[in-house]
């Protein structure tokens, strides 16, 4: 492995808390984390306190997380980690790797990126894929295979194509301004209620109420299989009333909040679409939208509208501070697409989907 000297990737240690005697390169590692997703983006949509990222990283049985602090002279310079998921038959790992921007040009995420595929054999891995975002920049452009979004061909592509990886995907990066009219929203709202008499909306908040948690995991599970995913790989997932559990108090434990507004088929009482909103204990801080998916044999009703509706026009009263939504979507998710952008998302940046498949 690339020697440099003074540097060091020392295994991350996961205290029980924040105030533990060992906790004190996990809370380094989220300032420094929270510094480079500031200089990659321009704002701190993205903070997160060490806290409530802390749960995040306790060890679960549906997978393996490995990170490493990488330590610079004695200074925590960034991170890096893998990801190795438990579903049976997946060859995948997820990984990372970050940087303060004024440590790039060393070769110190060459050196990292080493450690990570060297730990992606060691545990079987032939699928190794990855996100970043790329900021808007001049110059040359990269498209995926989609056909669809491209991101500049800019110091972290370079990086990507130097280790063997290809872009898969482009997801969109948008925002929702909570501090504005939601007439539209409204509007939308009427439209689809009106579209879906067979439906109706329910919503929670974390931890799931018993009624719901069988539906709820069966979309989690879809999610896996259902949304827009390119040439990326993703072995199927189980989500079970355990998984649930274990997903909700990752948000709960720390004092984060997550709401989810699903759609009901009357009916049958089958949960078949929803929308996930979440904010961490600081209600000022911008929320984001996380998971939304609309089962496939219930499209056509307008239930993405009418779940991401409901939750927005709800979410003023839980969080009336938040300035503003943050979501994701691939660029060629064009249906979700369609209603983000008529109810107000506009697009702030793009991401790049990064996969390599590894040599026997």
């Amino acid at each position: 492995m690339t020697t440099i000297t003074g540097l060091e990737f020392r295994p991350l240690v996961v205290p029980a808390s924040i105030d533990a005697p060992d906790a004190a390169d996990f809370v380094e590692m989220v300032r420094v984390r929270n510094i480079i997703y500031r200089e990659i983006s321009g704002h701190d949509d993205h903070r997160i306190t060490a806290d409530e990222l802390l749960p995040h990283y306790r060890p679960t049985e549906y997978e393996t997380r490995l990170s490493w602090v990488i330590v610079d002279d004695g200074k925590c310079i960034g991170r890096a980690g893998i990801d190795i998921p438990h579903e049976e038959g997946s060859k995948e790992a997820f990984w990372l790797i970050e940087l303060l921007r004024d440590t790039w040009g060393r070769g110190i995420g060459s050196a990292a990126y080493e450690l990570v595929e060297q730990t992606a054999r060691a545990h079987g891995r032939t699928v190794l894929q990855s996100w970043a975002e790329h900021p808007a920049a001049t110059g040359p452009q990269l498209a995926p295979p989609t056909g669809f979004g491209q991101i500049p061909e800019d110091h972290i592509a370079r990086f990507y194509l130097r280790h063997g990886y290809a872009l898969e995907q482009v997801e969109r990066n948008s925002a929702f301004d909570l501090t504005g009219s939601f007439a539209e929203v409204e509007r939308l709202l009427a439209e689809a209620q009106a579209a879906s008499s067979g439906y109706r909306v329910v919503q929670w908040f974390a931890p799931t109420p018993e009624e719901y948690v069988a539906g709820y995991a069966w979309m989690k599970s879809r999610m896996s299989t259902d949304a827009p995913s390119a040439a990326l790989e993703f072995a199927e997932e189980a989500w079970d009333a355990a998984r649930i559990a274990e997903h909700d108090a990752r948000y709960t434990s720390s004092g984060r909040t997550i709401q989810v507004t699903a759609a009901q088929h009357i009916e049958t009482g089958e949960l078949c679409a929803f929308n996930e909103l979440v904010i961490g204990k600081d209600r000022t801080e911008p929320s984001h939208q996380e998971d939304t998916l609309v089962l496939k044999e219930h499209r056509g009703h307008k239930l993405g509208t009418l779940v991401k509706c409901a939750g927005l026009l709800s979410w003023r009263d839980v969080a009336p501070a938040s300035a503003r939504v943050i979501t994701y979507n691939a660029e060629e998710n064009r249906p979700m697409l369609d209603i983000n952008e008529a109810i107000g998302f506009a697009p702030i940046a793009y991401v790049g989907a990064w996969k390599k498949v590894l040599d026997d």
